[in-house]
């Protein structure tokens, strides 16, 4: 497990997102795993993203972040297909993705959480994980009904892979255990945990943090330290908690409004005169 020390939660620590990732330069020449173009969506009138652009890199921890309103989940469903653009448009790997079908985001490579916990509360952590595997199955009714060497064989490989990421994120004493019975913590790695078991190349993460105590947010630092690290992922992640987000990003995007104030580092963005106004409102008001 990485090392992460989240400035701003251990006094006198400050640390450089460049000096953690020695790699920031060469991530540089590799072309974008995903693409923003110019994407832009209205609700009743209002422009609730408005002409942003942004690219992230393979490997790379790229955050969003602004006040309540700024567009940042909006960006998410965007992503997502679960809203239309009205204009711009998505690319994953240099393919466009702007107008192909939800339901088939994740089967590209694409998974989140979401801001408001989505597990299946009566199920079990492990019936929860199992169901994040669905768009990896090749299900065929003869096959299923006839339980099939193929079938078993197939059920095997989706259990096993579950199971690592039990394993991952340190949740082998709750396998069993159901939902509505977790603590709220739990639920978040639970969820965090079922998005990885669709074996994402992106992963985006809506607020991760939000809701958890001290103790806990430094360890979703280190999960999307691993995430990214052992597990090859690239992280997206919306986030209010600027510690976490000057701990893990490599990159930031402060929107305000559905527009973009500022892309860079954590240092660069937080010490933007239009972000700190954006956050603080100005001296005269």
């Amino acid at each position: 497990m990485s090392n992460v020390v989240i400035p701003g939660l251990v006094p006198g620590i400050q640390t450089s997102a460049d000096a953690m990732d020695p790699g920031h330069e060469a991530r540089d020449d590799k072309p974008p795993l995903f693409e923003a173009r110019d994407i832009s969506i209205s609700f009743g009138g209002i422009r609730a993203v408005d002409g942003v652009s942004f690219d992230v890199k393979g490997g790379e921890i790229f955050a969003i972040v602004g006040p309540n309103g700024a567009g940042k989940s909006t960006i998410f469903n965007l992503i997502s297909r679960i809203y239309e653009p009205t204009g711009g448009r998505l690319l994953f790997q240099g393919t466009d993705i702007t107008n192909v079908a939800p339901h088939t985001i994740a089967g590209r490579g694409i998974a989140r959480t979401f801001q408001n916990i989505e597990l299946f509360e009566h199920a079990t952590v492990l019936d929860n994980l199992l169901i994040g595997r669905h768009c990896r199955s090749r299900p065929n009714i003869f096959s299923e009904l006839l339980f099939t060497s193929g079938v078993r064989q197939e059920e095997l490989r989706h259990r096993t892979a579950v199971e690592e990421i039990i394993d991952f994120l340190d949740l082998a004493n709750y396998r069993e255990q159901r939902i509505s019975g977790l603590p709220y913590g739990v639920r978040k790695v639970v969820e965090l945990a079922r998005a990885l078991c669709a074996e994402p190349k992106l992963l985006l993460l809506d607020e991760p943090a939000s809701g958890l105590n001290t103790e806990e947010t430094e360890e979703v630092a280190f999960w999307i330290e691993d995430i990214k690290s052992d597990l090859g992922i690239t992280v997206i992640m919306i986030e209010h908690d600027m510690s976490l987000v000057s701990a893990v990003s490599d990159r930031v995007l402060a929107l305000n409004n559905g527009r973009t104030l500022a892309l860079g580092t954590p240092q660069e963005v937080q010490s933007n005169p239009a972000v700190i106004e954006a956050y603080l409102g100005s001296e005269a008001e």
